[in-house]
């Protein structure tokens, strides 16, 4: 499905990144796995593709740092000389009531989440121009839409990836290239499973399903984004919720 493609997915060394670049591996990409701190993990990532026959490597960067990025995109278009895929997963939490929360902590969240896709759609465009086609998908989140107590400063920066999808897909439809969000509900992963169980249960509680969502569900929902299947969406924003956002 993705053969002789190349996708950039970042923040890929854990959870929901690990993942989606796991997933597009599977259906043939060649995956570029973006990680910040975690080399580790994102080479343990890597070896995971390569186990299964897929081809990948790790590659270090901030997505919050603007300089690091354009250094980044501009090595990979030089070794891949195409880049036909990006997933803009990296994201940070630091969660806190309004009151309590530090200008520091709003500014770095909205840095790596919002301002990180901005930096790397920006690092791209050129070259995607050049393709006359592409593939982005960006991470949103549910707090993003219906907000969260706690969490102005993710919720701001989610649903500032929505409209950033949306004007993004607008400039770049022209092009063939289409731009989309998604928006994952309360998903298992490592920061989901730290929670007491009657936070989930209050969580759980409002959402029809019944239950939390897989990474692979975020996954998959990517990789057909990512797809000749889905040509002809852009601009649109997918909630993987379990119907949380009704």
């Amino acid at each position: 499905m993705l053969s002789g493609k190349t996708a950039l997915v970042t923040g890929a060394s854990r959870g929901i990144g690990r993942e989606i670049a796991i997933t597009l591996a599977r259906y043939g990409a060649e995956v570029i796995v973006n990680y910040n701190g975690s080399k580790d993990r994102a080479e343990e990532v890597v070896k995971t593709i390569k186990a299964a026959g897929g081809k990948a490597e790790a590659v270090q960067c901030s997505v919050a740092d603007t300089e690091a990025v354009d250094v980044m995109v501009k090595n990979l278009i030089e070794k891949y000389e195409h880049i036909d895929i990006l997933v803009n997963n990296a994201g940070i939490t630091k969660d806190n009531l309004m009151i309590k929360m530090s200008e520091c902590d709003f500014d770095s969240v909205i840095d790596t989440n919002l301002k990180g896709c901005f930096n790397t759609i920006k690092a791209l465009y050129r070259q995607l121009l050049k393709q006359k086609g592409g593939r982005i998908v960006n991470l949103s989140s549910v707090s993003g839409i219906m907000g969260n107590a706690g969490q102005a400063n993710y919720a701001a920066s989610k649903a500032g990836v929505i409209g950033l999808t949306k004007s993004v897909a607008k400039e770049l439809a022209p092009r063939g290239i289409t731009v989309n969000a998604v928006a994952p509900g309360f998903i298992d992963t490592e920061m989901t499973a730290a929670m007491t169980e009657q936070a989930k249960e209050t969580i759980l509680s409002a959402i029809p399903l019944k239950r939390e969502g897989k990474p692979e569900d975020i996954a998959e929902t990517v990789a057909f984004l990512v797809s000749d299947k889905a040509s002809y969406i852009t601009g649109q924003v997918i909630t993987v919720d379990g119907g949380m956002t009704m």
